[in-house]
């Protein structure tokens, strides 16, 4: 990125979103609140995630440490704030807009191999700033954007986050009216006190002030709102006008942060601060959404079968976030109630212990829901309780909606107890298995042998061609083709899909060139509905337009209540 002088002005804004007292309060969904009520006033938004970890990027991380890794439609592995970016724009984002530490040095590195730094010394300050901005720079043209919204993941006052802090600092040294700095802070409100705190806000504040930057607006996080006094106190103490102090309580949904945010006028406050013009919002339709979430007619329970479930004594639901995101969408725009019952499937990693701890009454349990759903994951650990839900799904007709791992499961299960293949598996768990119904891509073979990892699964969006008179054909209203995300290094084995045919399962959606079994369901006839999805379709799931795969699930799942609140 060039030096210019101070004071001249850049062809767009940028707003700095960091975290004060501590992380987990929710920057990504501020940050995504943001763009969504920017957006509603005609501004041309665009949201980077800077995470501060060495990884390159966030597809080796264990999702029970990090929560879910998010894919891009160009295949880049991603933290799931991506995808809180994507929902609340209604956008699909770039590669270019996700950076780690590690692929920021990295790409220094490369660059000072390449003599791109012409002999010169290469110095964390200001060197690796400079990277930081300049990916900024190729983001924001990349999306011709009128702001970039940029979080820097973690806290203020954390070692890694500082060369993110400073090259905020340069950015608004450079350029002091273009650049507004949004922190948010967490104020307590101690159980064995009963008064909201701001002391943590105010040495955030000042741990800001020691990075050379200076707070613009402060978004304050806590169980309640705000009241006048506390606003007027965070206001004195951390250097800002009372008005630019927003009060950020725990609402029903993350859905609302927007509408909440524009109580207090946050959008012309950006406005005024960026020296933007103040413009109307139009949050009819997000209006309009949030109001149906909250008015369900019709009840409807589902499971999600996974096993990154448990992390320590707690239930760690992010692992699945944007499934469960997928099914809010559809669950809302078809006026439904939706209840979520998470079921850890890893019970043993003995694989005779598992298949005992799930048979008999545990198993007839899941009759009380309306779906069953089993989310994409990796490895042996907790897959024959996985299959025994399949199982019991498919013979007592529970609509079943697997996605990855739930359909390779799906098929593995039919496999073994409906085609006959004794022993069926996934060369994932057991490469030298008789009936590898599930196996590597060819492509995949010498990487893995190899023991590269990182990177090199099937990633990103890739075209899928659907079959007529099929369950997956009439959710999609009858188009020939669709684009979805993958997340994957195993496919369906091509040898046994003729046999599987014959056996009655059908592969309603595939590649171009008809190699690779997209989309696996059972006729209507044989199931209300039984289908699995190779890709990822919650990853293109909108808040406006719910994917029409959910859409389809959930009908059925309410098709099952309203029959058996009959009997």
């Amino acid at each position: 990125m060039p030096k210019p002088q101070k004071g001249t002005t850049t062809k767009g804004k940028y707003i700095f979103v960091v975290g004060g007292v501590m992380s987990g309060i929710g920057k990504g969904v501020a940050t995504s609140a943001i763009g969504c009520i920017l957006k509603s006033k005609g501004f041309r938004v665009t949201a980077l995630k800077i995470d501060p970890y060495i990884n390159v990027d966030a597809g080796t991380m264990n999702p029970t440490e990090h929560g879910e890794v998010f894919v891009l439609d160009d295949g880049y592995e991603t933290d799931q704030d991506m995808g809180n970016y994507e929902r609340f724009l209604g956008e699909t984002l770039p590669e270019i807009n996700y950076m780690t530490t590690g692929r920021i040095y990295r790409s220094i590195i490369e660059r000072e191999r390449n003599l791109e730094y012409k002999g010169k010394n290469v110095e964390v300050v200001p060197d690796v700033p400079l990277e930081v901005l300049r990916r900024i720079e190729k983001a924001r043209e990349a999306a011709q954007a009128d702001i970039t919204l940029i979080e820097i993941g973690g806290t203020i006052g954390e070692y890694q986050n500082i060369i993110f802090l400073e090259a905020a600092r340069m950015l608004k040294q450079m350029h002091p009216m273009d650049v507004a700095v949004v922190m948010l802070s967490y104020v307590p409100i101690p159980n064995n006190i009963g008064e909201m705190k701001t002391k943590p806000t105010q040495y955030a504040s000042r741990e800001l002030n020691s990075a050379g930057l200076q707070a613009d607006i402060i978004l304050a996080r806590a169980t309640m709102p705000l009241d006048k006094k506390r606003k007027e106190k965070i206001a004195t103490f951390c250097n800002i006008p009372s008005e630019r102090v927003i009060s950020a309580p725990d609402v029903e949904s993350i859905y609302d942060v927007p509408l909440n945010y524009e109580k207090d006028g946050l959008g012309d406050i950006l406005a005024d601060v960026l020296g933007l013009e103040r413009r109307a919002s139009d949050l009819s339709q997000w209006q309009a959404f949030v109001d149906k979430s909250k008015n369900g007619e019709q009840e409807v329970s589902i499971a999600i079968a996974g096993k990154y479930f448990k992390s320590g004594e707690f239930v760690l639901s992010d692992v699945y976030i944007s499934v469960i995101e997928a099914l809010k969408h559809a669950a809302y725009h078809l006026n439904l109630k939706l209840v979520l019952h998470f079921i850890n499937t890893k019970d043993s990693a003995q694989h005779d212990a598992e298949v005992e701890a799930w048979s008999g009454e545990r198993l007839k349990e899941l009759s009380r829901y309306d779906g069953i759903l089993v989310p994409g994951g990796f490895g042996e650990s907790g897959i024959e309780g996985k299959i025994a839900v399949i199982k019991y799904a498919r013979e007592n007709k529970i609509p079943y909606f697997g996605l990855c791992y739930g359909m390779q499961l799906m098929v593995i299960e039919y496999a073994r107890n409906v085609a006959g293949l004794v022993g069926a598996t996934t060369a994932e768990i057991d490469a030298g298995a008789k009936h590898a119904v599930i196996d590597l891509m060819p492509e995949q073979k010498e990487k893995m042998t190899k023991g590269d990892y990182g990177g090199t699964m099937r990633l990103g969006g890739y075209p899928c061609k659907l079959r007529s008179n099929t369950i997956a054909g009439e959710a999609y209203g009858g188009v020939g083709e669709v684009r979805e995300r993958h997340r994957h290094r195993y496919e369906v084995n091509p040898e046994y899909v003729m046999k599987l045919t014959e056996a009655g399962l059908k592969f309603s959606g595939v590649s171009p060139d008809h190699n690779l079994m997209e989309i696996a369901e059972l006729p209507k006839e044989v199931h209300p509905f039984m289908l699995g999805t190779q890709f990822h379709p919650e990853f293109l799931s909108r808040p406006l337009s719910p994917h029409p795969l959910f859409s389809a699930f959930l009908k059925a799942a309410c098709l099952r209540r309203q029959a058996s609140e009959k009997k």
